[in-house]
Protein backbone atom coordinates (compact mmCIF):
# COMPACT_ATOMS: atom_id res chain seq x y z
CA UNK A 1 0.00 0.00 0.00
CA UNK A 2 0.76 3.57 0.06
CA UNK A 3 3.63 5.64 2.52
CA UNK A 4 1.24 8.73 3.76
CA UNK A 5 3.04 11.31 6.00
CA UNK A 6 0.60 12.59 8.30
CA UNK A 7 1.70 16.48 9.34
CA UNK A 8 -0.62 17.87 12.34
CA UNK A 9 0.12 19.53 15.82
CA UNK A 10 -2.07 18.20 17.22
CA UNK A 11 -1.64 14.49 18.22
CA UNK A 12 -5.09 13.59 18.65
CA UNK A 13 -5.33 14.13 14.97
CA UNK A 14 -2.63 12.29 13.79
CA UNK A 15 -3.89 9.12 15.91
CA UNK A 16 -7.50 9.37 14.24
CA UNK A 17 -6.01 9.70 10.61
CA UNK A 18 -3.38 6.94 11.87
CA UNK A 19 -6.74 4.70 13.18
CA UNK A 20 -8.36 5.42 9.97
CA UNK A 21 -5.72 4.76 7.60
CA UNK A 22 -3.55 1.68 8.82
CA UNK A 23 -6.43 -1.04 8.73
CA UNK A 24 -6.28 -0.25 5.14
CA UNK A 25 -1.82 -1.93 4.93
CA UNK A 26 -0.82 1.71 4.45
CA UNK A 27 2.77 2.74 6.17
CA UNK A 28 2.26 6.09 8.68
CA UNK A 29 4.98 8.46 9.45
CA UNK A 30 4.58 11.37 11.91
CA UNK A 31 4.93 15.24 11.53
CA UNK A 32 4.17 17.36 14.20
CA UNK A 33 5.04 20.33 12.63
CA UNK A 34 6.53 21.71 9.48
CA UNK A 35 10.22 21.73 9.37
CA UNK A 36 10.12 17.91 10.62
CA UNK A 37 7.75 17.32 8.00
CA UNK A 38 10.22 18.62 5.43
CA UNK A 39 12.64 16.79 6.56
CA UNK A 40 10.87 13.34 6.82
CA UNK A 41 9.14 13.98 3.45
CA UNK A 42 12.70 14.33 1.69
CA UNK A 43 14.15 11.11 3.61
CA UNK A 44 10.93 9.07 2.87
CA UNK A 45 9.90 10.26 -0.70
CA UNK A 46 5.95 9.19 0.99
CA UNK A 47 3.37 8.83 -1.54
CA UNK A 48 0.58 11.26 -0.04
CA UNK A 49 0.99 14.11 2.66
CA UNK A 50 -2.10 14.83 4.84
CA UNK A 51 -1.06 18.02 5.78
CA UNK A 52 -2.98 20.46 8.46
CA UNK A 53 -3.03 24.40 7.95
CA UNK A 54 -2.75 25.90 11.02
CA UNK A 55 0.35 25.04 12.92
CA UNK A 56 2.58 26.21 15.33
CA UNK A 57 6.14 27.60 13.80
CA UNK A 58 5.65 27.15 10.03
CA UNK A 59 1.87 27.69 8.82
CA UNK A 60 0.85 24.54 6.31
CA UNK A 61 -0.09 26.59 3.42
CA UNK A 62 4.05 27.35 3.27
CA UNK A 63 4.86 23.43 4.13
CA UNK A 64 2.75 22.80 1.01
CA UNK A 65 4.56 25.29 -1.39
CA UNK A 66 8.12 23.97 0.03
CA UNK A 67 7.06 20.50 -0.70
CA UNK A 68 5.79 21.46 -3.90
CA UNK A 69 9.09 23.37 -4.73
CA UNK A 70 10.76 20.00 -3.44
CA UNK A 71 8.65 17.91 -5.54
CA UNK A 72 6.71 19.20 -8.14
CA UNK A 73 4.71 15.53 -8.08
CA UNK A 74 3.77 16.10 -4.32
CA UNK A 75 0.28 14.64 -3.93
CA UNK A 76 -1.05 16.41 -0.49
CA UNK A 77 -4.48 16.71 1.07
CA UNK A 78 -4.86 19.63 3.81
CA UNK A 79 -6.87 18.42 6.42
CA UNK A 80 -8.06 20.96 8.21
CA UNK A 81 -11.00 22.26 10.09
CA UNK A 82 -11.02 25.77 8.01
CA UNK A 83 -14.14 25.04 5.62
CA UNK A 84 -14.31 28.59 4.26
CA UNK A 85 -14.42 28.27 0.30
CA UNK A 86 -11.31 30.91 -0.35
CA UNK A 87 -9.47 28.75 1.92
CA UNK A 88 -10.37 25.80 0.00
CA UNK A 89 -9.59 27.85 -3.15
CA UNK A 90 -6.34 28.70 -2.20
CA UNK A 91 -4.35 26.10 -1.13
CA UNK A 92 -5.92 24.31 -4.38
CA UNK A 93 -4.04 27.08 -6.12
CA UNK A 94 -1.12 26.73 -4.28
CA UNK A 95 -1.16 22.79 -5.10
CA UNK A 96 -3.31 20.65 -3.07
CA UNK A 97 -4.61 17.81 -4.40
CA UNK A 98 -8.11 17.32 -1.84
CA UNK A 99 -9.10 18.46 1.43
CA UNK A 100 -10.63 16.78 4.59
CA UNK A 101 -12.19 18.83 7.65
CA UNK A 102 -11.84 18.38 11.01
CA UNK A 103 -12.81 16.52 13.26
CA UNK A 104 -12.24 13.82 11.01
CA UNK A 105 -14.60 10.86 9.89
CA UNK A 106 -12.67 7.44 8.93
CA UNK A 107 -14.83 7.19 5.35
CA UNK A 108 -13.99 10.38 4.39
CA UNK A 109 -10.94 10.33 5.14
CA UNK A 110 -10.42 6.95 3.87
CA UNK A 111 -12.59 7.92 0.44
CA UNK A 112 -10.41 11.54 -0.53
CA UNK A 113 -6.90 9.21 0.46
CA UNK A 114 -8.38 6.06 -2.17
CA UNK A 115 -9.13 8.77 -4.90
CA UNK A 116 -6.24 10.36 -4.65
CA UNK A 117 -4.06 7.40 -4.69
CA UNK A 118 -6.56 5.48 -7.78
CA UNK A 119 -5.58 8.88 -9.71
CA UNK A 120 -1.88 7.98 -9.30
CA UNK A 121 -2.04 4.43 -10.43
CA UNK A 122 -4.39 5.49 -13.27
CA UNK A 123 -1.36 7.35 -14.31
CA UNK A 124 1.22 4.87 -13.66
CA UNK A 125 -0.90 2.74 -15.88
Amino acid sequence: MAKILIVDDSSLSRRMLRQALEPLGHQIIEAPEGLTALELYALHQPDLVLLDLTMSGMYGLEVLRKLREMDQEARVIIATADIQNSTRAMVEAAGARGYITKPFAGEQVRNVVSSILSEVEDADN
